[in-house]
């Protein structure tokens, strides 16, 4: 008997509908090869649902998600709505949106494929077998912090955080560890910052439930000077909101392009799925964006959410085999390109690969 899940989508705006589109493509050949059948819904957040509704997260877009197993995202926002109080903004329902769905651990793979080691800036010969997992706290630290605001000659955010935030996003990490190399590197600013000095003894803590895993702690700033010049000395990265916002984003270049790499947001219930790039509002339309990161954060939908793993890995297999023939969208045609093909015709090869 099929395995049924209840997927709520949500596109977005820019090639939020366009990459969503080709991971739904790819996911349902995965489920018609497994036996899976994908019930989807469709809810509106960011700009769209401004010009729909006046409100980038409506609340029938909360409930939808809450009662779905899983959640694929696109992106959201563009430059029609720049203007905007920043309460009205769509990165505004972004924030608003993680907060209600209690996701507090962002995970951010950056892998680099065999055949795109020449789309880096880095040489070869540092970035050839990365394969790095970035565990990002999301819904605490100075983005949410208390007191926030600015006067006429001042402005303050305050970086907070509590054992039980720390504690739970350590497990995190060391969890995903337990299944890959058994190493955690946990970085702060322990040295400056008393919220880290807490940071650095909670995690200190945790880590005594984990013997099997090896745990180093690292500085923020060497962390990111470590990430290009010996990128392959780390497994699991676990780190704060506001480090993990930056350094996830060093760490997604290394793999040549941002349009390959996937993202997870996950808490006790639902979990969101999206790529890490933007909304890209000057390809939108136009047949142009790389669909892989959002066809891979359906794989990792399937692992993480729905222990789907021979589907899960099915995809994995099907993207690697896309980027071994030779096939590139814009971004990476410039490295080993066999054929140059658009956001549609991606998808449709992947899917293939798969069936």
């Amino acid at each position: 008997m099929a395995k049924t899940y209840n997927i709520s989508l949500i596109k977005g705006d820019g090639i939020g509908t366009e990459i969503v589109n080709e991971a739904v493509k790819v996911l349902d050949a995965v489920g018609k090869k497994f036996d899976i059948i994908f019930n989807y819904k469709e809810y509106l957040m960011g700009g769209c649902a401004i010009d729909a509704t006046g409100n980038p997260l409506p609340q029938e877009t909360i409930d939808g998600v809450k009662a779905s197993d899983a959640c694929l995202f696109g992106a959201i926002g563009g430059p029609k709505w720049d203007n905007l109080s920043r309460e009205l903004r769509p990165e505004s329902g972004l924030l608003r949106f993680r907060k209600e769905m209690g996701v507090f651990a962002n995970l951010r793979p950056a892998v680099v494929y065999d055949e795109l080691t020449d789309a880096s800036s880095l040489k070869p010969e540092v970035i050839k077998g990365v394969d790095i997992m970035v565990v990002r706290e999301l819904i605490g630290g100075i983005y949410f912090g208390k007191p926030s605001g600015k006067d006429e000659t001042h402005g303050w955010n305050t970086m907070v955080y509590s054992i039980q935030e720390i504690e739970r996003i350590a497990h995190v990490a060391f969890k995903l560890a337990m299944k890959r190399d058994k190493r955690v590197c946990s970085i702060d600013k322990a040295n400056v910052l008393d919220v880290s000095a807490l940071w650095r003894e909670t995690v200190e803590k945790i880590s005594k439930e984990y013997p099997e895993v090896e745990l180093s702690h690292m500085y923020v700033d060497n962390c990111a000077m470590q990430l290009i010049a010996n990128p392959r000395q780390f497994d699991v990265i676990l780190t704060g909101n506001i480090f993990g916002d930056i350094l996830s984003d060093e760490a997604s270049m290394l793999s040549g392009s941002i349009g390959l790499l996937p993202s997870a947001s996950t808490g006790e219930s639902v979990a969101v799925y999206e790529p890490i790039h933007g909304s890209a509002p000057d390809i939108a339309g136009q047949n142009k964006a790389n669909p892989i990161a959002t066809i891979s954060s359906a794989s990792m939908m399937l692992r993480y959410s729905l222990d789907e793993i021979e589907a899960a890995n099915a995809i994995d297999d099907a993207i690697k085999k896309a980027m071994s023939d030779g096939y590139r969208t814009g971004d990476l045609a410039a490295y080993d390109c066999k054929e140059l093909v658009n956001t549609q015709q991606m998808g449709d090869i992947i899917a293939s690969n798969i069936l």
